[in-house]
């Protein structure tokens, strides 16, 4: 079921075929999107994103033989923050152009599983743009979203969560999903992730535990992850792949994630807007009130979320306006 490019056009054209949104996007401020992905608490959430992802037997093995993830760990994260990002508070033009560039990125991973595992047996072939992984990774970006927003904020109520996974099918054509592959609604997709939990499509390779255990120990970033993110993600990840991730949680982890998840609930909504929200929705807003540049502290806040000061324009080249006020 590999993604082909005519099957991947297809997908763009219904992104393209959907009403525009406010400044231009494919979703604007009404959306459930906004809602959710504006929110910087969705950080809490990033580690337990990834070890689902790397719990995938063919993510491993291509972060592991063709990813520069430790080379640059920090770069990679502001990659995939750019790619997310655009696609969800970009312009319709810049969500297109990052989906392109990521289809033709995942066209070039591919390779032969080292080893067996789960149902993947040793030899066989694996791809990025295959439509069961790339369902599953953009799953795992679904259902953590949701979780790390109703950690710290009022929980979104049945309608809420029904709306923000009918937008999340439009954002999964994106990544070359085709609709007809995305489970119809809320139930159906938190039933189709519940399964995948449990099923040994997810089994936690040699690769898998290597590249978990090198991030969050801290041996390849420029800082080390705190003890208390590590203890809230232990704690968030379902119990059968925290134990197949080799993840301590034991007392002094539950202490501390309980105490990180108090003090969030009782100073995070009570944060002001510019440090609570990520800089991509700010440069959004900014763009839907006709700022042809987003003020310098947005600019200075994407630094840190996406590595550069704005979310990257259909062109594909980076501009710089730093110079500018």
């Amino acid at each position: 079921m590999i993604v082909s490019e005519t099957e991947f056009e297809r997908c763009l054209d219904a992104v393209r075929a959907a009403p525009a949104a406010s400044g231009g996007g494919t979703f604007g401020p009404d959306s459930a999107t906004w809602q959710v992905n504006r929110e910087a608490a969705i950080f809490l959430g990033a580690g337990r994103a990834l070890l689902l992802q790397l719990a995938h037997p063919w993510v491993a093995a291509g972060i592991s033989d063709q990813s520069n993830v430790f080379a640059d760990p920090l770069g990679r994260f502001h990659r995939t923050f750019n790619i997310v990002f655009t696609m969800a508070f970009g312009t319709r033009d810049q969500a297109i152009a990052v989906a392109q560039r990521l289809y033709r990125r995942h066209a070039a991973v591919a390779g032969e599983m080292p080893e067996t595992a789960g149902p993947f047996v040793q030899g066989s072939h694996y791809c990025a743009n295959e439509v069961n992984a790339l369902r599953w990774v953009h799953s795992t970006l679904v259902e953590t979203a949701i979780m790390a927003h109703d950690l710290v904020l009022p929980p979104l109520d049945d309608a809420e969560r029904e709306r923000y996974w009918t937008e999340e099918k439009l954002l999964a054509s994106l990544f070359g999903i085709p609709q007809g592959t995305l489970p119809p609604d809320w139930c159906a997709f938190q039933a189709y992730a519940a399964e995948m939990i449990e099923s040994d499509v997810l089994t936690v390779t040699s690769a898998a535990r290597d590249i978990a255990h090198r991030i969050f120990s801290g041996h390849t970033m420029r800082f080390a992850v705190p003890f208390w993110y590590r203890a809230l993600t232990a704690q968030i990840l379902p119990e059968r792949l925290r134990l197949a991730f080799d993840l301590p949680f034991g007392a002094a982890e539950q202490r501390s994630a309980e105490r990180a998840v108090r003090w969030l609930r009782r100073i995070y909504p009570a944060l002001p807007d510019r440090l609570r929200t990520v800089g991509p929705y700010q440069e959004a807003q900014a763009r839907i009130n006709g700022e042809p540049v987003p003020p310098l502290a947005t600019r200075l806040l994407n630094r840190a979320w996406i590595g550069q000061p704005v979310m990257t324009p259909a062109s594909g080249r980076s501009r710089n306006p730093s110079a500018q006020n």
